[in-house]
């Protein structure tokens, strides 16, 4: 009775069923590598986001709080409107005269918030690739051994169900692989862009307090703390 299994698979595969399984092996290891790195860095970011924030409503100011976290978006966009005011007010009477402190200060908060936005989808339209392409590609691993395997059946002459079973469905195993490393990419894509929205709305709500803040010196009042007052 002959024996099947995966490693029977490996072993009596030709290339381009090696190279199938190779390559939806190595899609399963990006996948999972950008869901993890992903995953710990937007936790990261949710947690100087509140930090940045109780900061600014408290003290009124971009404080430590963000100036102590060089490399996340709240301190970019806190170091681009300190950038704009310093430049504008250093930029003399006349050229100052042209630009309107409130639209170069707007002008400045939207390009780092757009940076910022585009950093933050790095790696998810990987993602997406991966889990629109990893069923098609174990489909074709299964459309390539399935006809192998016939030929091979042909060729011995017995096409019995028990001679055709066994390698057919090693073969469908390929699909089933394709599918493995495509759900988790999905899930894990639509999660994070998810998340992604969240951060960059976030600090859109963030650029506006420091617009307020750069240009009248106060920060505005929370709603939280408008509704109570109301």
């Amino acid at each position: 009775m002959p024996t099947y299994g995966i490693t029977h698979l490996w072993a009596q595969g030709d290339p381009m069923t090696r190279f199938v399984a190779a390559l939806l092996a190595a899609m399963s290891v990006v996948s999972w590598s950008v869901i993890v790195l992903k995953a710990f860095e937007f936790a990261r970011l949710r947690r100087h986001a509140g930090a940045a924030q109780r900061s600014f409503w408290e003290s009124g100011s971009a404080g430590d709080e963000i100036e102590g976290r060089p490399g996340t978006p709240f301190f970019e966009l806190a170091s681009a409107g300190q950038r704009a005011l310093a430049h504008h007010e250093a930029s003399g009477a006349t050229h100052r005269g042209r630009v309107d402190l409130s639209d170069w200060l707007l002008r400045s908060l939207r390009a780092s918030v757009s940076d910022s936005s585009a950093r933050l989808q790095r790696g998810l339209g990987l993602l997406a690739s991966i889990g629109s392409t990893a069923p098609f590609v174990g489909l074709l691993g299964t459309v390539w051994g399935i006809y192998h395997a016939l030929l091979a059946l042909g060729a011995n002459g017995d096409a019995s169900l028990e001679h055709v079973a066994g390698p057919v469905g090693e073969a469908l195993v390929m699909t089933a692989f394709g599918l493995c490393v495509a759900i988790p990419a999905v899930l894990g894509y639509h999660t994070l862009a998810r998340v992604s929205r969240d951060i960059a709305a976030q600090l859109n709500r963030f650029a506006y307090g420091l617009h307020a803040l750069l240009l009248t010196g106060s920060a505005p009042m929370p709603t939280a703390t408008l509704k109570e007052r109301v």
